[in-house]
């Protein structure tokens, strides 16, 4: 009853309409709004500003629909404050039951604004979760902030590394590794004892464990075949019992073997086609703004970075930037008049310099033989027939693993004795405040030989990227506590997608080209040893997958398509010669039109030059011509005045 008092009371809508009400208050929340920095009250507005239908006549009604005032209505209020909200709602002259629906679909457009806002939190918290969690980001971004790019395509390159061994890994460790590890073979009595000294020679213990080709069986792994014959596995060659064939599981170890390094060179080398494709896009990106000071002093600064952190970080990248910008043409250029004042002061040097390199060539011919033979002396290495090893792919594999151990020592005394011996040297015996500036080509270069090697090694060790990874990680952080320590910034300016280019190119084709070769040669060529590895018995390595494809084909002799394209595809060389034709025209063309889009670039960018020198020219001969009206009329008015 007093509800319906109030109703009648307080909204007798004799000569309004309720559009107008809504219309009027949209407005006035539109108003409310636009003063956010000093909001009026409520109370402040007269009640001669009550709504009326005067000024909306029927045409505007006819545009805006009273549902879509309504809705407009309410996403005003809902961008106002708590307060006025309620105080807007209450003066409005509408039933209780119409700010009620007000109310409501207020609150539900609050609560899906509310939903979206967390579920977009949510998500940007987990891209940035996912950002956090990339491997070495805040060491990468202070090598970057202390010695620029350069220095940080070294460390960007290690990254690279580690990941295409990780991935070795884990294909070799989850479909060799594995297997062959749950289902070992039987080893003789004799086996030698873990001493600690197989971790620098790879020989010895380690012989005798998946770590090495000959340990690895030539026969189908079966589930219940050491269960069934008292802890032999039985090979299929020789004769397997049926009970082993039956339902039970079973993996061709050879076969795997053979299609499991095939498959890891052949990714290895699709994800290193693409990675140089994609950084030779990047690379030939013509970007001229390294070289403009002004951009780099007011253009450089993210104003999004609030951690202090990142701000030191970002302030000292920026430093580093602009000390390479000043000093670098005026250093080059006193060089260059060095060098050509010495040799217009000394003209005999220049004839006597070209003599260099045919000495040089000429002692290494001289000195190479003798130090051939000094090796032979040593190795007491006389004819082929001094030694018969058992298992050639074992001593192949140790070998590898003793030259990436010996590559990783020689590197961390390079890092003490070059860099920070030297250093300690130069400050305190020499006086000197500069510190030695970081090889970024030789330690690359030492990157790229260890790499070769763990391809290489792959076949003979499955480990071996393992043993690489090791390596790897403890070379980070050696590398980055010496150049921190004992280092300055190059003060030649790098950008990091061409030498990222650079590594690239120089990682695939004299590094993966030539392991790839060795190892297809390998597979393709050379008999295997008779009494180690999952390949013994056969002529080559090749021959596991085209017994398995002649087996299938007895069994099913629907499958004969697999196997003429088996004889065709994989036995066949002019389907490897046309593959590795196709790969070289894809890169031949895509770094033509790589090319083309860099002259293209350069085209448009001296045609926008000439677009400028031609205004220049225009408004000098504007400004010009006014001058000469201006002095024109200031002639006519002195005479005119005389």
């Amino acid at each position: 009853m007093v509800q319906f008092i109030f109703l009648t009371t307080r909204s007798p809508l004799s000569g309004r309409s309720r559009g107008a009400i809504i219309s009027q208050y949209y407005n006035r929340t539109m108003q409310l709004r636009r003063r956010r920095q000093s909001r009026p009250s409520i109370r402040d507005f007269s009640h001669s500003a009550r709504p009326s239908i005067r000024g909306y006549g029927m045409e505007a009604d006819c545009i805006d629909a009273e549902a879509s005032k309504r809705e407009r209505l309410v996403n005003n209020l809902q961008n106002l404050s708590v307060s006025d909200r309620i105080r807007m709602l209450r003066a409005m002259p509408l039933s209780l039951a119409e700010k009620s629906e007000l109310r409501y679909m207020q609150n539900s457009l609050s609560l899906h604004l509310h939903k979206f806002i967390a579920v977009r939190q949510c998500w940007y918290s987990w891209l940035s979760f996912l950002h956090s969690l990339q491997l070495w980001q805040v060491a990468l971004k202070r090598v970057s902030g202390r010695f620029g790019t350069g220095v940080l395509s070294y460390f960007l390159f290690l990254k690279t590394l580690l990941f295409f061994n990780l991935f070795l890994f884990l294909v070799t460790g989850a479909f060799l590794v594995l297997p062959q590890a749950v289902h070992p073979p039987v080893l003789s009595a004799d086996r030698q004892s873990f001493s600690g000294l197989e971790l620098l020679t790879g020989a010895g213990y380690f012989s005798d464990t998946v770590m090495y080709y000959g340990y690895y069986c030539n026969y189908t792994l079966h589930r219940s075949c050491r269960d069934d014959d008292g802890g032999q596995n039985i090979s299929v060659s020789t004769g397997t019992t049926s009970s082993c064939l039956s339902s039970h599981h079973s993996y061709n170890m050879p076969l795997a073997y053979f299609f499991i390094i095939g498959a890891a060179f052949f990714f290895t080398c699709i994800i290193l086609v693409y990675s140089m494709s994609k950084s030779f896009g990047q690379s030939f990106r013509i970007d001229k703004s390294h070289s403009i000071l002004a951009m780099k002093v007011f253009c450089s600064w993210d104003f999004k970075v609030i951690k202090k952190t990142s701000v030191k970080l970002m302030s000292e990248k920026i430093c580093t930037q602009l000390k390479f910008s000043p000093t670098y043409l005026p250093l080059s250029l006193t060089l260059l008049q060095q060098q050509q004042a010495l040799t217009n002061k000394h003209p005999m040097l220049k004839e006597a310099s070209l003599l260099a390199l045919p000495a040089l060539v000429s002692l290494i011919n001289l000195l190479l033989p003798g130090l051939f033979n000094l090796a032979a002396w040593m190795e007491d290495y006389e004819s082929p027939s001094v030694g018969t090893y058992v298992c050639w792919e074992n001593f192949v594999g140790q070998e590898l693993y003793r030259f990436l151990l010996m590559d990783f020592i020689f590197i961390l005394l390079d890092t003490l004795f070059g860099e920070f011996l030297w250093r300690f040297f130069s400050e305190k015996v020499l006086k000197r405040r500069r510190k030695p500036v970081f090889d970024i080509a030789r330690n690359v270069l030492e990157l790229i030989y260890g790499q070769t090697l763990a391809w290489l090694g792959v076949l003979f060790t499955p480990l071996l990227p393992a043993v690489q990874i090791l390596k790897l990680l403890l070379l980070f952080y050696i590398k980055k506590s010496s150049v921190m320590m004992n280092c300055q910034a190059p003060r030649k300016p790098y950008r990091v997608s061409q030498m990222t280019t650079i590594f690239i190119t120089l990682l695939c084709f004299p590094s993966f080209l030539g392991a790839s070769v060795c190892v297809t040669y390998t597979m393709w060529s050379i008999t295997p040893s008779t009494s180690c590895g999952p390949f013994r018995g056969l002529k080559t390595m090749f021959q596991a997958g085209k017994r398995w494809v002649e087996q299938l084909e007895r069994d099913n002799p629907n499958l004969s398509v697999l196997a003429r394209a088996h004889a065709y595809l994989v036995e066949n060389p002019l389907f490897l010669f046309v593959g590795a034709g196709i790969f070289l025209i894809v890169i031949y063309f895509h770094s033509q039109v790589v090319d083309g889009q860099r002259k293209i670039i350069s085209l448009l960018q001296e045609q926008i030059e000439n677009e400028g020198e031609d205004k220049k020219f225009l408004i000098t001969r504007l400004q010009h011509i006014h001058e000469q009206k201006r002095t024109s009329k200031r002639r006519l008015k002195s005479q005119v005045s005389l």
